[in-house]
């Protein structure tokens, strides 16, 4: 009997060992299959991260390639505009700028409302003036919004001109604005806005002894 109660006892220490091993192994199973799932989720997430940036990097990639072509058109306008003032010729500007009441400039203190006032009253007597023309437009930063488009730039402009019946040369630069819509399909300016840096002021002369 006391040989038979030792044996059941050994059995019973083995069957629990035996019970605690699987015990830990279930354990670290459950902990391995933690891991395992942990490294999936953030696996899952970079891929959608990535995937996330990837789309956007595209779609906006794909935004600015399909405003490429009309920024080009829009700086080929303005350029246009420019070398139209440059030959004094009156059919390349009507091109480029709009041909209605819509149109607005402002230059240097002066507005003319309309193509007929702005070509009429300031336009075309500025190309009867102005000889040897050079007018350039450098810097231009444009931004489009569907069929509006916006343009910030500099100027340059050296001109003869003739003043109470004497020649002489003059040269100016300033900044300017433009503002332009796309109409059937063409680009046109609405908007022109320029100015020129303040004169110094004179220095008075000194006063006689």
């Amino acid at each position: 009997m006391t040989s038979a109660r030792v044996s059941v006892r050994i059995f019973l220490t083995v069957l629990g060992h035996l019970f605690t091993l699987n015990a830990s192994l279930n354990k670290r199973r459950m902990v391995v299959k933690e891991q395992k799932m942990r490294v999936g989720l953030r696996m899952l997430s970079i891929a959608t991260l990535f995937s996330v940036t990837v789309a956007f990097g595209v779609a906006h990639k794909r935004a600015d390639i399909a405003q490429a072509p009309d920024e080009t058109a829009v700086r080929d306008v303005l350029m246009k505009s420019a070398v139209s003032f440059e030959k004094n010729d009156l059919p390349m500007a009507s091109q480029v700028w709009v041909n209605d009441e819509s149109l607005t400039i402002f230059e240097s203190g002066h507005a003319n409302y309309g193509w007929a006032d702005y070509r009429d009253h300031h336009l075309v007597p500025e190309m009867g003036e102005m000889k040897n023309t050079k007018y350039a437009l450098s810097d231009m930063k444009i931004h489009l919004s569907g069929n509006t488009a916006w343009a910030t730039l500099k100027y340059t402009i050296s001109a003869d001109v003739v003043d109470n019946g004497k020649p002489r040369h003059v040269d100016g630069a300033g900044l300017g604005t433009a503002v332009l819509e796309k109409r059937d399909g063409q680009w046109r300016i609405v908007h022109w806005h320029s100015s020129a840096p303040r004169r110094a002021p004179s220095t008075p002369a000194p006063p006689k002894p």
